[in-house]
């Protein structure tokens, strides 16, 4: 989980909007959320709009005839940053069934603009005579508002100097609309422009709208170059079309969620990027999604990762500040332009580090990412910030009685649950008690024991002191976790969710068990156990894995974190399950996802509903979830890794090849791909034959391990 979505109930105000039916196109840190039909209209609470930088520029933009029905007749986006809408004028010049006269609405996403041009044509043989009508207005909301379902006032537009549209402005923020052709009629009081048309049989007219918004102060993330993709894109074709779709829509999301962080010293060269969240909630820069979408990319390129790790760091924390969660060596939450304000009982302020697991998930991303090819000198520069990492892990560890990473809110205004299950009611015994703060999450000691080794590994190679005794303190959290952690229940052994604050486990069964496998924390007898329980029936839908099994008390579909699938989960348990070795396992849940992905139009969201393929053939959505989302997106990457059994050794010299579980895609081939900075392309034949180009240098290991 990324942010706040659940951390709060709904306002007395209203109710968090829902998005399910939205047509969102996006380039960050811009966007829109329209109806399907094209029309923006958000004066009921709801989430429409166009947005830069956090904040509401527009709440309405509708076109509509004088006297005329526009009956939408098909919309949607095309990519991430376009959509079009087609409509026709009821009744208006026609002399047949057929229609006549039609709207086609063609809206463009750049960095603090959107363009909407309006055509319209007239196919049918009477001359036709109509009054187009067009109307904006804003409130100039803070996102959190937005999210609460609040309805600020509308506030009032000036004619802006040319006389071709409206201005408005508040609060060091401002909004402008700009009519190509001019309009015949403009009324700032009402903000409704108009065009008196005559259109001939067979003729054309067409309008540009250009809305522009800006912050006085600038971009707190400014966009980048729209050249300057930090990876290679790249292009599958395999049998299942299904799966070519879905990385196809995820690389042009994921194009869009690009940002930079303006700290980059000017002497180093172009801006460092990082992947934003998702929209609409959470378009900004987040420690752990950040972070994890960065690590599911690293078959396209390094340049990405290094790039977020290199952000985060330079906000990495240097003191103790109890309002921030700020310690030490830990890496942030996330980075707002202001301080969240939901009630009197929950806002976060504008850079937060209530987060347990980002900071061990920083010092795996280094270490992943000098595997993939990070050049070495690159790596060094970021190895002080591994150690501070590092030596945060072990302050938070010997602090604790127990000895393991745990959070707690000590603001009491904060995120009460600090991993990314953040919701309120997430971490729950199996009986449906809430667990009681300080807790332990057990994938946090996943992602702690990785780390702990992978930082080891480094020091070691750029010869740093310290790596023996991370690999002893790895070993020691290992065999506490095995003490502490397991328990049993009918079908067997398993680990809890998490340790409460009395040290008891918190015994739900969860989709956290895919964390766990392929960090090294898990020997195999303990991996197998996780295997079979992660294929079961009240864990994995058929749409992906549920958060949290069906058999436990206060199951909910429709739950945020207690039963709702999330892409990125799931993915992250097809290759931990490749990892480990459990081929079929990892096959079933990718399936999963490309029947869901499906049911999505390639554009899986942030979550959706539980319910599984035994009832629904395709999944329903969760109404509030976003969509894109970067790391449901970055999910398509990490699968395609998971079917290649795709991992790199550059610094050893050698590229593994093991496409354990490809036979439902083959013939299958990726180009595109990149290791070491060069160019990667992989194909499998129908007959199971790999055929890899891989670049100079590297030794290509083939293997083709047995499924378990």
């Amino acid at each position: 989980m990324n942010s706040v979505a659940a951390a709060a109930a709904p306002s007395a105000e209203g109710l968090q909007p829902f998005l399910h039916d939205a047509c969102v196109t996006l380039h960050a840190p811009s966007f829109a959320i329209s109806r399907p039909d094209g029309q923006i209209g958000a004066l009921d609470g709801g989430a429409d709009g166009f947005f830069h930088g956090d904040t509401r520029a527009l709440n309405r933009l509708t076109v509509a005839v004088d006297g005329i029905a526009v009956a939408p007749a098909r919309g949607g986006t095309v990519g991430a940053d376009r959509a079009a809408f087609r409509a026709v004028l009821r009744g208006l010049g026609e002399v047949t069934a057929d229609p006549a006269v039609t709207l086609r609405r063609r809206r463009l996403i750049t960095s603090g603009q959107l363009e909407e041009t309006l055509d319209i044509t007239n196919a049918g043989s009477r001359h036709v005579a109509f009054r187009l009508i067009v109307t904006a207005a804003t409130d100039l909301a803070p996102m959190e508002r937005v999210k609460q379902g609040d309805t600020p006032g509308t506030l009032p537009a000036t004619a802006n100097g040319a006389g071709d549209g409206f201005a408005w402005t508040g609060d060091a923020f401002s909004v402008g609309l700009a009519a190509a052709p001019a309009p015949a009629a403009l009324d700032p009081e009402s903000g409704r422009l108009a065009y008196d048309i005559e259109l001939a049989p067979g003729a054309e007219w067409t309008a540009v709208l250009r809305v522009t918004a800006a912050h006085a102060d600038g971009d707190q993330f400014p966009a980048p170059p729209a050249d300057s993709v930090p990876w290679r894109t790249p292009v599958l074709r395999s049998a299942d079309r299904r799966f070519d779709q879905w990385l196809a829509q995820s690389a042009a999301d994921l194009d869009r969620l690009r940002l930079t962080d303006p700290a980059t010293p000017a002497q180093s060269g172009p801006a460092d990027q990082f992947l934003a969240a998702g929209a609409p909630w959470f378009l900004t820069l987040f420690g752990r999604d950040s972070l994890w979408a960065a690590r599911m990319l690293l078959p396209l390129g390094t340049e990405l990762a290094a790039g977020t790790l290199r952000t985060l760091a330079r906000r990495q924390g240097t003191g103790t500040d109890p309002a921030t969660e700020e310690q030490p060596g830990k890496i942030l939450h996330e980075v707002r332009r202001a301080a969240q304000d939901f009630d009197e009982n929950f806002s976060l302020p504008p850079c937060y580090y209530g987060t347990v697991d980002a900071t061990p998930l920083w010092i795996t991303l280094l270490h992943d990412s000098w595997r993939w090819g990070l050049a070495p000198e690159q790596v060094e520069q970021l190895l002080p910030h591994a150690e501070s990492a590092l030596e945060w892990m072990r302050v938070q560890t010997e602090s604790d009685p127990d000895g393991f990473l745990k959070y707690v809110d000590h603001t009491g205004r904060g995120l009460a649950n600090q991993g990314w299950k953040d919701s309120g009611d997430s971490i729950r015994h199996r009986d449906g008690r809430l667990a009681a703060a300080p807790i332990a999450l057990c994938e946090v000691q996943a992602y702690a024991y990785e780390a702990a080794r992978g930082g080891a590994a480094l020091l070691r190679a750029f010869g740093r002191p310290g790596a023996d005794r991370w690999e002893e303190w790895a070993e020691r959290l290992g065999d506490r976790f095995r003490d502490r952690f397991w328990v049993a229940d009918e079908r067997g052994a398993y680990p809890a969710v998490a340790l409460d604050r009395e040290g008891r486990p918190v015994d739900s069964v969860t989709s956290g068990f895919g964390h766990l496998l392929g960090t090294g924390l898990l020997n195999h007898e303990e991996s197998a156990l996780l295997a079979a329980r992660l294929s079961a029936p009240d864990l994995d839908s058929g749409h992906g894995l549920r958060t949290l099994s069906t058999d436990s008390a206060g199951f909910n579909p429709y739950g945020y974190h207690i039963g709702s699938i999330w892409p990125h989960d799931t993915a992250i348990a097809v290759h931990g399950l490749a990892r480990a070795g459990f081929a079929e396992a990892a096959a079933g849940l990718a399936g999963g996802l490309l029947t869901a992905s499906a049911g999505f139009d390639a554009r899986l969201p942030e979550l959706f509903a539980g319910h599984g393929a035994a009832t629904d053939a395709v999944p329903s959505p969760y109404p509030a979830s976003c969509r894109p989302q970067a790391w449901a997106a970055a999910s398509s990457v990490v699968v395609l890794q998971s079917v290649l059994g795709l991992s790199a050794d550059v610094p050893g010299g050698t590229l593994t090849v093991a496409p354990a579980f490809a036979e439902a895609y083959r013939p299958l081939k990726v180009t595109g791909l990149d290791v070491a900075g060069g160019r990667l392309d992989i194909s499998v034949d129908a007959d199971g034959t790999a055929r890899i180009d891989a670049p100079a240098g590297l030794e290509v290991r083939r293997e083709h391990p047995a499924a378990r």
